[in-house]
């Protein structure tokens, strides 16, 4: 969308807070949720044929699993918004020659996954549900993949034991309020968000922090970040840093958000074996 249009959107909805702050809020909450990219491509296919598909459900939202099959570890791959299971591509390549058992999935609203859709909170539960039902040992998460696994393991308390964590915020709220600020959402409409979150989802998106849902968890951190990520900064690294203790944290540069690139692949392994 073009800012004229986004500030034309955020103005309705301004409008409507007047009248509904609670209906404005939904509509809000919808369109920051609403992926526009990240079904999967004719071209991704072929790759993802090699895998074995299964289906696991979380309530009624069917997610997509592709399963590598391998004799050591299990890794789950968690990718971020507006992406698919196809962006670990070369990861998992890696990680077949190494002979590791290898677990992608598709978020919801994403890939071959359903619901319409997406958000931090959902994506935990899914990752959960998917921890469950495939023993995980080690969780790579990009972005708010990555987010997503450690709030579902602070929530659940899971036996992973090991978590890497690429280019990921450090709290929900910087996200959200990166969203009002574009969008032009008064402070009305930003407060019945708040509200919004805290009926559906048991907290107000402050909550979300690094320094609540990592403050407990037991799998050893390897966390990487781009000195240069104009998508999430690098301060969001140094935060997750600060409230992992049992973490260590790698800065790259030049690398860009998605951070796919054999230095990052080499630091993985070398996590992922020591």
């Amino acid at each position: 969308m073009n800012k004229y249009l986004i500030k034309t959107i955020g103005g309705l909805i301004n409008f409507v807070s007047y009248v509904s702050p609670n209906y404005a809020a939904y509509i809000a909450v919808f369109i920051f949720s609403k992926p526009k990219k990240g079904k999967i491509k004719d071209d991704e296919v072929p790759f993802l044929n090699t895998a074995t598909q299964e289906t696991v459900f979380y309530q009624n939202i069917p997610i997509a699993t592709y399963h590598w099959i391998g004799s050591k570890e299990t890794v789950l791959l968690v990718h971020g918004w507006e992406s698919n299971a196809f962006r670990w591509k070369d990861l998992i390549e890696i990680l077949q020659s190494h002979n590791y058992n290898i677990i992608a999935i598709d978020a919801p609203a994403h890939g071959n996954s359903g619901n319409n859709i997406f958000n931090v909170f959902i994506y935990s539960e899914c990752i959960h549900a998917i921890t469950n039902s495939f023993k995980i040992d080690i969780i790579i998460g990009h972005s708010v993949g990555a987010t997503a696994s450690a709030i579902s393991l602070h929530k659940y308390h899971s036996s992973i034991k090991k978590l890497v964590s690429l280019g990921a915020p450090s709290n929900f709220a910087g996200i959200i309020n990166n969203y009002i600020q574009m969008m032009g959402y008064s402070k009305k409409v930003s407060e019945a968000m708040n509200q919004y979150y805290l009926k559906h989802y048991g907290h107000e998106p402050d909550y979300f922090s690094a320094k609540n849902f990592l403050v407990d968890i037991q799998a050893k951190g390897l966390i990487i970040h781009d000195k240069k990520d104009r998508i999430i900064s690098y301060r969001d690294a140094l935060d997750i840093s600060k409230h992992y203790k049992d973490s260590k944290l790698i800065r790259t540069t030049g690398l860009g958000h998605g951070l796919k690139n054999e230095q990052v692949y080499t630091h993985i392994l070398e996590f992922l074996n020591d």
